[in-house]
């Protein structure tokens, strides 16, 4: 691109050189500066993201999240923040009472997931076992689905799942679309474009808010810079995944899971820890 534009600005200069049209003085020629930024992603290797000037940007100064023991902290004239946890299945019986004691102030638990093989819809085993525990030790919760849908209707058919899924519970954060590449074996959405990842987001999302809902989507760097097309997904707040000692990222989040080895008291094994960025 800027090839081009140097071509013609040197064929317009000469062409007012020859009608007498140019001015003594030298021009500057104004262009739009594409940004791009370097990242490393979570196998160390680097990979480079063309910034979207029209979303909304991280403004979030880097050297305020500040690692308190295992626990992520942030606080500028702006924001304040809180220390969650997700889990599901794989973390096992957790004790809630135990959690919340250890200063976690909210949980996402997942719901369920769609098979990336064969396409069914899971409800997670440990679900509702882990939404009562976590509301009881008085902990706010939100969910998210693991996803692998590859079309609208198929993300409208997970939504719907979901809600049926919480019904009667009280959730006070978002539901929560989380679509994921499947590394190292071979998965339904292998062939899924960028454009219908985006669009399976934007329908997950708009039936969960028609359900009264609030929707965010989960999304690491490379989803960010190669799967989703941000543009389009304004309004849906994200939750950022990055293990990286700050936050790789150039456009806004809400949330930000910061390490998938975190160790909390109530929770045998690693568990995923997140930090929550709270407008004053």
């Amino acid at each position: 691109m800027k090839k081009k534009l140097f071509c013609i600005g040197m064929i317009a200069a000469l062409l007012f050189s020859m009608t007498g049209c140019g001015n003594s003085e030298e021009e500057e020629v104004v262009t739009d500066e594409v940004k791009t930024i370097s990242f490393v992603d979570a196998q160390g290797e680097y990979h480079e993201l063309t910034v979207d000037a029209d979303v909304e940007e991280n403004a979030y100064t880097a050297e305020n999240f500040v690692l308190d023991g295992q626990y992520m902290t942030y606080e500028d004239d702006n924001y304040t923040s809180s220390v969650g946890v997700d889990v599901s299945k794989f973390q096992g019986d957790i004790n809630w009472k135990k959690v919340a004691a250890a200063g976690i102030e909210y949980a996402f638990i997942r719901v369920g997931y769609r098979g990336y093989s064969e396409g069914k819809l899971n409800l997670d085993k440990k679900f509702k076992k882990n939404i009562k525990g976590a509301l009881k030790a008085g902990l706010d919760v939100g969910v998210y689905f693991f996803s692998q849908a590859i079309s609208e209707e198929e993300a409208i058919e997970e939504a719907e799942f979901v809600m049926d899924a919480v019904e009667g519970y009280d959730l006070q954060l978002p539901i929560v679309y989380d679509p994921e590449s499947i590394l190292n074996e071979e998965a339904r959405t292998d062939d899924v474009s960028a454009e219908q990842f985006t669009k399976n987001t934007v329908a997950f999302c708009k039936t969960i808010k028609e359900g009264g809902y609030d929707a965010m989507v989960y999304a690491n760097l490379m989803w960010q810079a190669y799967k989703l097309d941000l543009g389009e997904l304004t309004g849906i707040p994200m939750w950022y995944a990055d293990y990286e000692a700050k936050p790789q990222t150039p456009y806004h989040f809400e949330y930000w899971q910061y390490t998938d080895t975190g160790s909390v008291d109530g929770i045998s094994g690693d568990v995923d820890l997140d930090i929550r960025l709270i407008k004053k």
